[in-house]
């Protein structure tokens, strides 16, 4: 097969080099397939007609006229050139997914500068229940709104949080994703408050075609499989088509313990010259009395004095990845009734299912409305009681087994609407969609608080107060079914095990009620003078409702299941929405303005929560010559809290943090005041040891009395595309929101830190009473709106196909994003704190100034070699508030990373074949002291996994 590289001017199009080229430009187009090939100024057609030459030419023409009016690209509901549009959209076509090792979309984007940290994804599937959850610019995945063709999706519902899970959607239909890097608020309505991931599906499709996939790392986890397949076919001479498209996945998970850097988990930060501690102090032997004497049992009757060797490594027990398994089951329809109406329809089935193993039970009430002990106690009359007094003790249990989380979702959405030409240049979209995700958890092994006190005859004196008083009382075991009393300082075992162990389910829900209907004429009128342009209009209407639920297990609702709590969440919102966006060519072909067009968009909300809203987009569009553009837009955004933001109940877990008095020697100059305010905690910080180890119990939950979210957004920047360079296209875009009112949780070390440093007292009553052994109980860090955040940046990107020879192409690309600023205000008129380059250690994700994404593609013939580069810079370790130093800690910042992956294509007949590896050279990700897998999981996910080997055939009938 032999290719000739093209240069024909065609605005607003695609460049195509090669069955698997396609890059966003403005000033080429090329159609190298095979058996096509377009004539190009100072190229040599091969030997055919003039004739022949010119019709060739005639069809790159129409092919120039069709484009410029039927682009519709995110941000705009008039159809447009990609870079004769205001908005910084970023395009992804399939073939630059199927080149990586991503077998999701969500594993993709992750590679992407623009994409944050605070997002969920696979390789968070404990902590984020497997939703794969897109968070852009660092903003937050609550801020960005995922469509599908425009449309809206449901969401699916976690313990915690919710989002448009990227899992759903099956990796073989998607034709491109658009990134809408700008606040999208008044076109699409709320939670567009940083931009919009649109992914575009295949339709029209006339063909069958299968793939397979697997992957492995080399040391023999994370294996991947996946298999996908589609059949097309058109009916009533090719008025209708009906597509069909399946796919099913499994994603092996990898354990802590099989990655060196990551086995021995750490869990503090300390002081230079001082010992670092692994592991976590609640050890698998019961501990006494943390505070006091500070024993553990040597389960066999006698004790020892407690030391951080003790501890028990989760690291050797839990995953990083958990175990993914999907299938999908989808199907797209239309049919052209007349040019007046078509009608279509779009169905989208999704079965995950996901696992991971956490570290094992802790014993003591996780409910703050529980009456039972707020901490284990052992009364002083019971036989193993050798002390004389209550003493509290600490312990996990590996005698149940292991502790796995489970998830199961089921989400189906049904769209189906109608489109076509009202009259003259009037066109118009009517929808309804129809969506649903049920959840189910399930955690096995999980501990019978309740039981538990039973087997050890717990008897409050004040059976309604978590704070009571105990005394020794078999009786309570004794009338118990299936109660056998046990040896605290012995393995459980047999009945008694049994008695305490617990599986426990919940269950979520979230509907999801859109109509929409657009109207748009691309063409209302002429402005009435030489080189004005044709105004274009597009309006409608949309009416939205949402609601979601979830229901925690009985007995977790009911406090008794130790370290845990959940309270029921229900709730919802409709809304009535009208928008509207008007687009005025000022200019074209005119001298020093080949286009100078103006902008802006609007929509009114009317919500029955927060009652109405307005918001606009203004944009200016200028190209002085067909070489370069400039572009600009200023913008309003909105966010209304999300249901578990406003319902949420009130959910008790162990988050990453450590306890201010077990490490008073870190805080430098404020180290007197930390000693000071553990003193009169009734702590004294020289001996204290934390029982927590890098994670204490934080109380998260809704807040009704929550205010929505309000922006501003402006981006400005030139796209060049440069004639003497046919397919260079640069763009240069600098971004800034401002957002008020920001709906958020305050980080529990800051809530600390604050409070024990003494630098805003009002923190510390979000900090429970220590208990009796001076062990914090619970911090509280519900949702609030906490003030504001300020953001800007630099995106920078390239992209160029070098035609080398008649088989040989080249392509190179670059996506770069700078962070210039990033400040938090964490409380309302507090202080701005300075986030930018730094990582928020104890909460795992982090705010470089710099991320790059290279790649770099040589297609000859039928032969494909691609390159691929990820950069992230390096960062301070921040604690929320204050940068970490080499003075106060012995970890301060983390350094630059770069990672390498290389993949291989071939094309033969109607079957293609790509491998390729990722982590090349098996890079480790930095070391960050989270306290849970010494490294940053939303930044290092793929260094996580190390190096992986992948191979995809697939072929088309």
């Amino acid at each position: 097969m032999k290719y000739v590289f093209l240069g024909v001017a065609i605005c607003s199009t695609a460049v195509e080099l090669h069955p698997d080229i396609s890059i966003a430009a403005t000033t080429t187009v090329g159609a190298l397939k095979k058996n096509k090939v377009i004539a190009t100024k100072g190229v040599t057609l091969p030997a055919g007609s003039e004739k022949k030459k010119t019709q060739v030419v005639q069809a790159a023409q129409k092919q120039k006229v069709a484009a410029s009016e039927n682009i519709v690209v995110t941000g705009s509901f008039l159809g447009a050139g990609r870079n004769a549009d205001p908005n910084p959209v970023q395009i992804i076509k399939a073939t630059d997914i199927q080149k990586t090792s991503a077998t999701t979309i969500g594993d993709y984007l992750l590679r992407l500068p623009s994409i944050g940290s605070t997002g969920s994804s696979n390789a968070k599937s404990i902590a984020g229940n497997g939703l794969s959850c897109v968070d852009l610019r660092n903003l937050g995945q609550s801020r960005v709104l995922v469509l599908v063709d425009g449309k809206r999706q449901v969401q699916t519902m976690g313990t915690s949080t919710a989002c448009v899970d990227l899992n759903a959607i099956a990796t073989d239909q998607i034709a491109s994703v658009e990134i809408l890097k700008d606040g999208g608020s008044e076109l699409y309505g709320a939670d567009a408050v940083s931009g919009v991931v649109n992914i575009k599906l295949k339709h029209d499709v006339n063909d069958a075609a299968i793939s397979m996939r697997g992957g492995i790392t080399d040391v023999g986890d994370d294996r991947t499989g996946r298999i996908s397949a589609h059949k097309g076919f058109n009916f009533d001479h090719d008025r209708g088509n009906i597509s069909i498209f399946g796919q099913y996945m499994t994603q092996g998970g990898t354990y802590q313990r099989d990655r060196a850097w990551s086995r021995n988990p750490s869990s503090n930060n300390p002081a230079p010259g001082a010992a670092a501690i692994f592991g976590s102090a609640i050890t698998s032997r019961t501990r006494v009395d943390p505070s006091g004497m500070n024993l553990i049992s040597n389960n066999n009757g006698t004790f020892s004095p407690y030391n951080s060797s003790d501890n028990y490594n989760y690291g050797m027990d839990q995953t990083m990845v958990g175990y993914t398994q999907s299938a999908n089951l989808s199907g797209d329809f239309h049919y052209d009734i007349n040019r007046h109406m078509t009608l279509y329809s779009q169905v989208n089935y999704a079965h995950r299912t996901t696992s991971g193993i956490t570290g094992l039970g802790v014993p003591g009430s996780g409910n703050p409305q529980s009456e039972l002990l707020s901490s284990l106690t052992l009364p002083a009359g019971n036989p193993y009681n050798v002390w004389g007094k209550d003493v509290g003790l600490y312990k996990r249990f590996p005698e149940l087994g292991p502790r796995e989380l489970s998830t199961a979702v089921d989400t189906y959405q049904v769209t189906s609407g109608a489109r076509g030409k009202i009259i003259g240049n009037w066109n118009y979209d009517a929808s309804m969609a129809y969506g649903s995700s049920q959840s189910s958890f399930q955690t096995t092994n999980d501990i019978n608080y309740a039981h538990l006190l039973q087997e050890l005859g717990v008897e409050q004196l004040n059976p309604s107060s978590s704070s009571s008083a105990v005394v020794y009382n078999p009786s309570v075991c004794n009338s118990a079914a299936g109660c056998q009393l046990a040896n605290p300082f012995m393995p459980w075992s047999g009945q008694a095990a049994k008695y305490i162990s617990y599986t426990q389910h919940s269950h979520a829900n979230y509907q999801l009620r859109d109509f929409n209907l657009r109207i748009n004429n691309n063409k209302l009128v002429k402005l009435p003078y030489q080189n004005g342009g044709n105004i274009g209009l597009a309006f409608g209407m949309e009416h939205r409702s949402e609601q979601g639920s979830f229901s925690p297990d009985p007995l977790i609702a009911a406090g008794q299941i130790a370290g845990e709590s959940s309270a029921a969440t229900g709730g919802g919102f409709n809304a009535n929405e009208v928008y509207g966006e008007l687009r005025v060519p000022l200019l074209q072909n005119a001298p020093f303005a080949k286009d100078l067009t103006v902008g802006a968009q609007g929509r009114w909300s009317s919500y029955n929560t927060f009652g109405d809203t307005q918001n606009w987009k203004a944009s200016i569009n200028w190209a002085p010559t067909r070489d370069i553009r400039f572009r600009a837009t200023l913008g309003t955004s909105y966010r209304q809290p999300s249901i578990y933001e406003l319902y949420g109940g009130n959910t008790l877990a162990l988050t990453s943090a450590i306890d201010p008095c077990s490490q008073a020697s870190t805080y430098g100059g404020l180290k007197a005041a930390v000693i000071a305010n553990c003193a009169k905690a009734g702590v004294n910080a020289n001996k204290f040891t934390s029982a927590w180890s890098g994670q204490l119990p934080v109380l998260s939950g809704g807040n009704k009395a929550l205010r929505p979210e309000q922006g501003r957004t402006y981006t400005f920047g030139t796209v060049i595309t440069p004639r003497f360079a046919p397919g260079l296209n640069v763009s240069v875009e600098y971004w800034h929101y401002t957002i008020k009112n920001t709906i958020n949780t305050v980080n529990p070390q800051y809530i600390l830190d604050q409070c024990y440093e003494g630098l805003n007292n009002s923190y510390c009553s979000s900090i429970a009473p220590r208990s009796s052994s001076g062990q914090i109980t619970q911090v509280s860090s519900v949702y609030q709106n906490m003030g504001g955040v300020k953001t800007g940046g630099i995106d920078f990107d390239v992209s160029y196909p070098i035609h080398i020879s008649m088989n040989d192409t080249v392509v190179i690309a670059n996506n770069m994003q700078e962070t210039v600023s990033y400040l938090q205000q964490n409380s309302p008129g507090g202080a701005w704190l300075n986030y930018n380059g730094r990582m928020i250690y104890s909460a795992g994700y982090g705010f470089p100034r710099v991320k790059d994404y290279f790649s770099a593609n040589w297609y000859h013939g039928n032969f494909s070699l691609t390159y691929m580069m990820n950069f992230t810079g390096g960062m301070k370790l921040n604690n929320g508030s204050t940068d970490l130093t080499a003075k106060t800690n012995s970890v301060s910042h983390v350094s630059p990373i770069t990672s390498h992956d290389i993949s291989v294509g071939y094309n033969f007949g109607k079957w293609h074949l790509d491998g390729g590896v990722n982590n090349m050279f098996n890079k480790a990700p930095p070391y960050v002291p989270t306290g849970v897998y010494n490294t940053a999981s939303g930044l290092y996910a793929e260094e996580m996994i190390g190096r992986y080997v992948w191979l995809q055939a697939g072929a088309h009938f």
